[in-house]
């Protein structure tokens, strides 16, 4: 059973930096793309960025480019994302996701984490 657990999320100022974590258990993982997406209050859940196992291809919201970087150690099954010059807009509750094919489509993925809160202040 694909497990996906989500660690980092926390509170910062506007300006700040996080770094999210996920690791991923119960599967093999070698033609998936991992990444994350985020659901603020009130709103719909959103793509956010995503890798791929293998190769590596990746692909990020244009609301978070030039200031989040997604990283993976598959050694570790492990995806992370940097999070830099954070906004408070940016607050919501981010999910790590696993699925075998793309998800910029922004629909569910096969596999979610439970969540990690990320709180931006003003």
């Amino acid at each position: 059973q694909v497990q996906l657990v989500e660690s980092g999320g926390g509170l910062v100022q506007a300006g700040g930096s996080l770094r999210l974590t996920c690791t991923a258990s119960g599967g093999t993982f070698n033609n998936y793309y991992m990444g994350w997406f985020r659901q603020a209050p009130g709103k719909e859940r959103e793509f956010v960025s995503a890798i791929r196992w293998s190769g590596g291809s990746i692909s990020y919201a244009e609301f978070v480019k030039g200031r989040f970087t997604i990283s993976r150690d598959n050694a570790k099954n492990t995806v992370y994302l940097q999070m830099d010059s954070l906004k408070p807009e940016d607050t919501a509750v981010y999910y790590c996701a696993a699925d075998g094919g793309d998800m910029t489509t922004g629909k569910r993925p096969n596999y979610l984490g439970q969540g990690t809160q990320v709180t931006v202040s003003s």
